[in-house]
């Protein structure tokens, strides 16, 4: 199965009013570049492209002066915009064409939790963005560069109503993760043999939150979470770590936006 096939995470939003402000916590913490995409920079908007360190490919993006507020959007492969709104989605921006390359909208889905819909055109430019990008994209998949977007995370106090919703929205799949050391976590399949993302149930433990995040690689958590604190994050859980080496943490930056960072476990010394 493609990468990039409908119902896969493809992309996330940062909405701003500030780009540099963002631009200048992001960058330093996880090591990011940024270029403004003038082909979709339009009606007052700038839309500056956000790239991992060493990818040949921007994963993300910053979009100035849009209709979203200081959100960051979770993009999805999909054009299916009516049928959510009866699946219980609420619509923000309704599907909107960026030049002759996609078409994006803004939803929410039952428990108020901010994603988007991206779907290609049939343009030559950008099927050939896509044939270039595709084994890129495996690539990153399966070993992800520090800096790089590679998981997301919903958080829900009523797992019930989450997993109704993204299962009949977009195929996925859950499934309790047994290397999580009792947490009440279910790995995410967006249609690809390996998970790509995770939901904490947060239904019967204090302090439970709703959110959609995108969660990034790092090599060190506890001194990358020192470092976005001193940038003006604030941390809402951890770090934290799984019986088998996992490492993570759960911020809000500095406008409020949550997110996540994790890093992988050790590999075993070769005896």
């Amino acid at each position: 199965m493609s990468f990039i096939s409908p119902g896969s995470v493809v992309w996330f939003e940062i909405g701003t009013a500030d780009t540099a402000a963002v631009r200048d916590f992001y960058g330093p913490l996880l090591g990011w570049t940024f270029e403004t995409d003038h082909d979709s920079s339009t009606d007052g908007r700038v839309y500056t492209r956000v790239i991992a360190p060493g990818a040949p490919w921007p994963m993300g993006a910053i979009e100035q002066g849009g209709t979203g507020g200081e959100v960051i959007n979770l993009s999805v492969l999909s054009a299916d915009v009516e049928r959510l709104e009866k699946l219980g989605a609420t619509v923000v921006v309704p599907p909107t064409a960026v030049g002759d390359v996609t078409v994006f909208a803004r939803l929410r889905d039952p428990l108020g939790n901010a994603f988007a819909l991206f779907s290609r055109t049939t343009s030559q430019k950008l099927e050939e963005r896509a044939a270039s990008t595709e084994e890129h994209i495996e690539q990153a998949a399966h070993a992800p560069a520090p800096g790089s977007f590679a998981w997301f995370e919903i958080g829900t106090t009523d797992p019930q109503a989450t997993r109704e919703f993204y299962e009949a929205a977009f195929g996925w799949r859950f499934e309790k993760d047994d290397s999580a050391g009792g947490k009440p976590y279910f790995n995410v399949f967006t249609g690809n043999p390996f998970p790509s993302g995770g939901m904490y149930d947060h239904s019967s433990g204090p302090g439970g939150a709703d959110y959609v995040m995108p969660s990034f690689l790092v090599t060190d958590v506890p001194a990358t979470v020192t470092e976005a604190t001193a940038g003006g994050a604030a941390v809402e859980h951890g770090p934290d770590g799984n019986p088998d080496g996992l490492v993570f943490a759960r911020l809000k930056d500095p406008d409020g936006n949550r997110f996540g960072l994790f890093a992988m476990p050790a590999a075993p010394v070769q005896g």
